[in-house]
């Protein structure tokens, strides 16, 4: 036999590593990510050192993550129970389940059975048809359970059709800046051409069609051809929402240059002001102007009032795509076997939750109407906004959706130049510097991408306690400014 002393050199190196690998970037993992989890692990001991005494945790839209806090919705957790121990609903003093969990987990058991083995590949059927009659009632339009896939987070799902949609080396692929990381990296992991477009700050971080058609003749110049693109709406991290007519306009757009939309849809219920700044789907905008466009749309449970992240369900919907295109689909999802179950029954409960009447309904109704009225812009989002802007050499646009704020900070070239020499772009310096000193975790738009010299951040709206927080933040401003002299004329 090969003895120990005469193997080659470990074959396991970086060298070694597919060179795609280290293209890929995950900014909301990032060095900061993980300083934040080594003080969360320090401040555990007794002479810990920090000048804090916790870290929050703002860099990520994890609802129910310590220090965030977001209490599970007890209906889908109660099923959820009943499908891992269905001996439960006998074991369980009476009126500890209500009627109607006991009957949607005996539903669900009798059309999967165990939850232990393997669904279809696509997802239960049952729960399709579940999510069709949900998209049917939110848009008015017939939705086909068959165009529906079940995934693990909507992350699995763009993963999927980027890996399908991706023909390199000259595939391009739009993407919003400032935008979600996870479309960046995918589309390093798959060879892809990136071919940003970027979203106006000074008009809400809106998205306009000509900046879109610019990128594509950039692109285009450089032998790139724009295959894809990605809106994802309400903005992630901008929070930016999008009315009917630049939907419709979109819509045009992608007829014109027969691109393939991919519309990422996890924070539609997370809206600041419901009644005025509604939520509309592409699937329905699509519908109404009766385009031939093909449309993916993903929606997840680890969003909106479920904050399920790591249950790790959702789905996508395709519309105006072809059978055979679908066949291939399933052949791709059928590799990884099938989503996890427990994630299936969590867009089950999110999308078919308690109705006026069940037994469940006053306590759902009472939990969800606790987590939008946090959300809401007049708790949070509003008196953030404000004293951010209070600040010198701070602007913040007021989001309607999604669970962030994506201010933007002016940075002296003192403070520039000591970031370089750190080794550090400067918002990734700047924000190293309020962990260190506040605990706070937030990501730098550097890896969410931003204009030449424009320094953003991004923290989340969920953080309770929104004096304390928002004090540290401020505190932190000022001191900084100070050790970096930044002169503002108007403050």
């Amino acid at each position: 036999g090969i003895h120990r002393h005469t193997l080659p050199t470990c074959a396991l190196r970086l060298e070694s590593l597919n060179p795609v690998v280290e293209k890929v970037e995950y900014a909301v993992r990032d060095e900061l990510a993980t300083k934040a989890e080594e003080y969360r692990v320090q401040l555990k001991e007794k002479d810990h050192g920090l000048p804090f005494e916790k870290v929050i945790f703002s860099n990520i839209g994890d609802p129910q993550q310590s220090g965030l806090d977001q209490k599970p919705i007890t209906f889908t957790r109660q099923v959820a129970a009943l499908m891992e121990w269905p001996a439960l609903a006998d074991l369980a003093p009476s009126g500890v389940f209500p009627k109607d969990v006991i009957a949607r987990a005996k539903e669900l058991s009798d059309e999967i059975g165990s939850i232990g083995a393997y669904s279809d590949s696509q997802g239960v059927l049952l729960i399709r048809k579940n999510v069709a009659k949900f998209i049917e009632d939110r848009d008015g339009y017939p939705s086909n359970p068959g165009h529906i896939f079940l995934t693990g987070g909507s992350a699995a799902g763009v993963f999927l059709l980027l890996s399908m949609l991706i023909a390199p080396p000259n595939c391009g692929v739009l993407i919003p800046i400032p935008q979600c990381p996870l479309y960046t990296a995918t589309i390093a992991q798959f060879s892809g051409t990136l071919v940003p477009y970027y979203l106006d700050e000074t008009s809400g971080w809106s998205t306009s069609v000509k900046s879109i058609e610019a990128a594509i003749e950039k692109a285009a110049s450089k032998g790139v051809t724009t295959k894809v693109l990605v809106i994802i709406n309400p903005g992630n991290p901008t929070g930016a929402l999008l009315d009917q007519e630049t939907q419709a306009r979109l819509i045009e757009l992608c007829e014109k240059h027969s691109l393939i939309l991919l519309a990422d849809e996890v924070y539609q219920d997370n809206l600041r002001r419901r009644d005025t700044s509604p939520f509309t789907s592409f699937k329905k905008v699509v519908a109404q102007t009766q385009s031939p466009i093909p449309l993916v749309s993903f929606h997840s449970i680890s969003k909106g009032v479920s904050g399920e992240c790591g249950r790790r369900g959702g789905y996508f919907e395709c519309t105006n795509i072809s059978d055979g295109v679908i066949a291939q689909m399933y052949k791709m999802v059928s590799f990884g076997r099938s989503s996890p179950l427990l994630g299936q029954i969590g867009v089950d409960c999110m999308v078919r939750p308690p109705k006026a009447g069940d037994e469940s309904y006053p306590l759902w109704k009472k939990e969800t109407s606790e987590i939008h009225e946090a959300l809401a812009a007049r708790n949070r989002t509003q008196p953030m906004v404000a004293r951010l802007n209070s600040l010198p050499g701070v602007s913040c646009v007021d989001s309607l959706g999604a669970l962030y704020l994506h201010p933007r900070i002016e940075l002296s070239e003192s403070a520039i130049s000591a970031a370089h020499a750190a080794g550090k772009e400067p918002d990734v310096f700047y924000s190293l510097e309020l962990l260190d000193q506040t605990g706070i975790c937030v990501t730098p738009s550097s890896g969410f991408g931003q204009k030449e010299d424009d320094w953003h951040y991004r923290l989340t709206c969920l953080c309770p306690g929104v004096e304390e927080y928002v004090a540290k933040l401020e505190a932190f401003h000022k001191s900084f400014l100070e050790r970096y002299i930044l002169c503002l004329d108007d403050n």
